[in-house]
């Protein structure tokens, strides 16, 4: 993970990412797993009990209010996908993966 994503902020309007860059981007995320078909990333998060859960899923939430960019969220008792597309512009964006590095380092911000 690359501290440039994790001091990062989302800009309103961002480009889709192609090609190597999207690649680039990509590899510095291993842990995200790309949907080419729906055009997105998306981590499972798992937890031991649904009150860890769900102080995950509020800090989450924390993060997508103040970049002002929202994943789509699957919440069970002991876990938490987590899945980010930029809908504007038809896939992914900078802006996926600043709000990805930003949540893949909460687990252990909540540990």
């Amino acid at each position: 993970m690359t501290t440039d994503l994790l001091l990062a902020r989302c800009t309103p309007g961002a480009a889709k990412l192609e090609g190597s860059a999207l690649d680039a981007r990509l590899a510095q995320q291993p842990a995200w797993e790309p949907d080419a078909e729906r055009r997105l990333i998306a981590r499972r998060f798992g937890f031991d009990n649904f009150y860890q859960t769900m102080a995950f899923v509020n800090a989450v939430a924390e993060i997508a209010h103040a970049q002002d960019h929202h994943p789509d969220l699957l919440v069970s008792y002991a876990a938490c996908t987590v899945s980010y597309s930029t809908h504007s512009c038809g896939g992914l964006s900078l802006n996926d993966f600043i709000c990805a590095a930003q949540v893949a380092a909460l687990p252990e911000a909540l540990a």
